[in-house]
């Protein structure tokens, strides 16, 4: 196998305390990293790098993990440009909106819904994302949702089922027995093709019974919990994920003390989605809280049609800064090894010996850069298991 050595990195973080700075991101200035067979093999300072058979000037920039996106819907069709609009006028967001994807979803072909989820991943890895996870969720049918998770896995290893997003328009009057369906054949269909089950536990969707039962079920087929919690409001959403072991909790946008707590003491990671804020003139979750009572803090884009149509991650760190008064470095670190928690994943989100070689080159002589400019294109180069991807 052929080794690449990347030298000349005027700061590289690799989310290790225990190498460079010794800071959360482990910081080493002028740095270097060798990559073998798609890990990283070594890394450490420039002057003590071994030989490799080839090497790469990155000019003094500064290299990164890859963002992990630990949330994002892909697999639907349309937009809802129309619903944005009506909403910045005034209009309040209701979870009632995904019934318009659902519509334009069902009616899509695999062809048209996989060029798209295509689109959007591009979009995603040109800004320096490596890792996303993709649910379902705007099919709400047993043939509408498997084919969405077989459509997200030829993009990912990180598939969600989310049948539970919403209550299908055809049982608008019977919630029971649309999560019968969900919890039975439509588990059955969807099951092969996903590692997580999901359920949107928020008033207008699934209550914390109709969640347990979505999440019992999931689990027993075999696949891992998280939730969608308290977005809209207070709710049992984080409660809920907490007691049925989920790995996230995600958007806690609303949380009381005792939920802090919860997912502190049951080491439930909080995905925050900073740009669903932005999108919905929503208040921001209370980052600090959460970091303070150790809390694990991911951040994710939430890419969807409805809330948040943006495939950011450098947009996610700025406003974490700005909006939710993370440091630079919490921000940095929920975007990539937070990602990575929430996904239970040990090979990505950060860059160590054994590590997926998945790493961007910023435009930048900093990862602080990313929220010191925000708006700006900084993602020079993208590489995945040591290839250039973008």
């Amino acid at each position: 196998m052929t080794s690449v050595l990347f030298t000349n990195i005027g700061e590289l973080t690799t989310n290790d305390s225990t190498l460079g700075d010794q800071s959360v991101l482990g910081l080493i200035h002028d740095a270097a990293l060798v990559i073998e067979g798609g890990r990283v093999v070594w890394l450490g300072e420039r002057n003590s790098a071994p030989v490799a058979d080839e090497a790469v000037d990155v000019g003094g920039a500064a290299v990164i993990p890859g963002f992990v996106d630990s949330h994002s819907h892909l697999v639907f069709a349309g937009d809802r440009a129309e619903e944005f609009a009506a909403r910045v006028e005034g209009r309040p967001y209701s979870a009632g909106g995904i019934r318009t994807t659902v519509s334009a979803t069902r009616a899509a072909t695999d062809e048209a819904l996989s060029a798209n989820v295509a689109r959007l991943v591009n979009e995603m890895t040109r800004q320096g994302t490596t890792t996303v996870e993709i649910k379902s969720g705007y099919g709400l049918s047993v043939a509408d949702e498997s084919r969405s998770l077989a459509i997200a896995r030829q993009f990912t290893d990180e598939t969600t089922f989310l049948g539970a997003h919403v209550v299908a328009p055809e049982f608008a009057d019977d919630a029971a027995g649309y999560v019968e369906l969900v919890t039975g054949p439509m588990l059955e269909a969807a099951a092969p093709h996903a590692r997580w089950v999901d359920v949107f536990c928020e008033q207008g969707a699934f209550d914390a019974d109709q969640a347990r039962a979505v999440l019992r079920a999931g689990k027993a087929a075999g696949l891992q919990p998280r939730v969608h919690a308290n977005q809209l409001g207070p709710g049992p959403g984080v409660q809920v994920g907490c007691e049925m072991g989920a790995a996230a909790a995600d958007h806690c946008t609303h949380l009381s003390a005792g939920d802090i707590d919860a997912l502190s003491s049951a080491g439930v990671v909080a995905t925050l989605l900073p740009i669903v804020e932005f999108s919905t003139r929503s208040p921001y979750p209370d980052a600090c809280a959460l970091l303070a009572a150790g809390v694990t803090v991911a951040l994710a884009s939430d890419c969807n049609p409805g809330s948040c149509y943006s495939s950011s991650m450098p947009l996610c760190i700025a406003l974490a800064v700005r909006e939710m008064r993370m440091t630079p470095a919490e921000a940095m670190w929920s975007a990539t090894a937070g990602g990575a928690a929430a996904l239970r994943r040990d090979d990505v989100g950060h860059l160590g010996v054994g590590a997926k070689a998945d790493f961007v080159v910023l435009a930048a002589p900093s990862y602080v850069h990313l929220a010191y400019r925000p708006g700006v294109p900084l993602i020079a180069s993208v590489y995945a298991q040591g290839c250039v991807v973008a």
